[in-house]
């Protein structure tokens, strides 16, 4: 399955809101994955995200092929290190950690997967990665060493997003963190989608419907829940 990004373009041009939900392969064995992919098929969401911070296990390329099978959904890896490349998904978000300045996330892991990628059948998607403060410690935070975006600062959140829109990143996306105390900010995610042209993701402490709205009514194109899902599968039957 191919022609992500130009999916996501078109979404955006016709207004059509998108909604991705992030599976951590640290959290999720096997048989949950099965439950959990046929609650996804059920629900609203048009997007899988699959990756953590801080897994390291050996089944992600079963554990990607089993979401695939039964939630039919195009599914893209959400990266934390190299070794979380699997070519059993459709892409990759091919991060940079804009917000960080730690050289590792910016451009060093890049680097150490070029070998995988270059072998792999995966739509690659440049992703300006904006980590934002969600009130508390993030895995993010602690794996990369880098200090959030404070929530009050939107013009550091927009001037960060237009450069990376300037280095030729195709996505800004906009994160509280997992299990955020507080999502990003209405007002921030509101004056980022109004300054840069290409597509806005935003993810991090949102849990429930009504946010979910609210996000996209602020300029999100794309919303990714990732707890809230995790800790009740039947979220969107509510």
């Amino acid at each position: 399955m191919q022609n992500l990004y130009q999916n996501i373009l078109q979404a955006k041009k016709n207004r059509q809101k998108l909604l991705a939900i992030l599976i951590d392969p640290e959290k999720v064995s096997i048989e949950q994955a099965i439950v959990l992919s046929d609650k996804i098929k059920k629900s609203p969401a048009t997007h899988i995200f699959v990756g953590g911070s801080t897994f390291n296990g050996t089944h992600l390329d079963e554990l990607i092929s089993v979401i695939k099978t039964t939630a039919q959904l195009p599914v893209l890896i959400f990266p934390g290190h190299p070794s979380q490349i699997s070519n059993e998904a459709d892409g990759i978000l091919f991060l940079s950690l804009l917000s960080g300045r730690n050289p590792e996330y910016l451009i060093e892991h890049h680097i150490n997967s070029v070998d995988i990628l270059a072998k792999s059948n995966l739509e690659i998607i440049p992703t300006g990665y904006l980590l934002i403060d969600g009130g508390k410690e993030t895995a993010v935070q602690r794996v990369s060493q880098t200090q959030p975006i404070e929530q009050e600062n939107i013009e550091l959140a927009y001037k960060t997003a237009k450069a990376g829109e300037f280095l030729g990143k195709k996505l800004i996306y906009l994160e509280a963190g997992s299990g955020a105390n507080q999502y990003v900010s209405l007002e921030m995610i509101r004056y980022v989608a109004q300054n840069i042209e290409i597509p806005l993701i935003v993810g991090g402490g949102i849990r429930s419907m009504k946010t979910i709205q609210e996000v996209y009514n602020a300029g999100a194109d794309l919303v990714v829940i990732g707890t809230a899902f995790e800790n009740d599968s039947n979220f969107f039957s509510l």
